[in-house]
């Protein structure tokens, strides 16, 4: 792996937001956003049926439209292309459904100047008094599975509200189009060396919120995923540089 630059200074970012029928929560999400700091906000339109694109635009997003409703992995992809073709230093993740709070986007750049870890993911185990508890149990497991796989500690892998240096981007990219996407994403990173950490952030969950999760299929391709990579782990993979960022 190319030897990243430690001390990288993030002068410019964007904010991407993937979203797939969420008019109800878009414009305000955008709106959220935008006021934080000076910054461009990319909403990826997963193939949404309603006005989720058009309010968007509205809000005074950049708008990508996926033909059809691929996955969140794939819209998330396609952001990360556009943000080094913009030669952003970084992008936050931001989820369309109104389960983050965008004004803590600041939190995680915070955390950036003081650690220059190019990987931040939001932390919400530490207040779970208003996660479901299906969610609760899910989110300790996917931590001890990483953490028995790969030997990092992230609280919360499945959190989709994420801070990424983009320099770290083509060495962590995933294949999976849908729910394992963001959970590859950590493994390829343990792998290479690239420092993880968290940052603790709200736990909003609102009352019969709709879910994307298709719990039986993400599960299955959560397992393919940790399969393509378990016969690597013990040993070095091809290509795999000692170095650490």
């Amino acid at each position: 792996m190319a030897i990243l630059r430690e001390s990288k200074k993030v002068e410019k970012y964007c904010v991407l937001i993937c979203a797939y029928n969420e008019e109800a929560h878009i414009e305000e999400i955008v709106r959220s956003a935008l006021s934080q700091s000076p910054c461009a906000v990319l909403v990826v339109d997963d193939g949404s049926k309603d006005r989720t694109a058009e309010r968007a635009e509205k809000a005074g997003a950049t708008v990508l439209k996926q033909p059809s409703n691929i996955g969140k992995g794939a819209a998330l992809k396609r952001g990360f292309e556009f943000a080094m073709q913009r030669s952003c230093d970084a992008l936050v993740v931001v989820d369309g459904d109104g389960q983050h709070n965008p004004a803590e986007i600041r939190r995680f750049l915070d955390a950036y100047e003081r650690t220059k870890i190019p990987i931040l993911i939001g932390n919400r185990m530490a207040d779970t008094r208003n996660m479901p508890v299906t969610r609760k149990w899910t989110n300790r497991f996917m931590s001890r599975i990483l953490n028995r796989l790969v030997k990092i500690y992230v609280a919360d892998p499945p959190c989709g509200y994420r801070f990424y240096r983009t320099d770290v981007l083509p060495f962590i990219i995933s294949d999976e189009k849908r729910f394992a996407f963001e959970f590859d994403i950590l493994i390829h990173a343990a792998l290479r060396g690239i420092r993880i950490d968290s940052v603790r952030i709200s736990t909003i969950y609102a009352e019969k919120q709709r879910s994307h999760v298709a719990p039986l299929l993400d599960a299955i391709l959560l397992l393919h995923a940790i399969y393509e990579h378990f016969p690597l782990f013990g040993r070095k993979t091809k290509g795999q540089k000692n170095g650490r960022e």
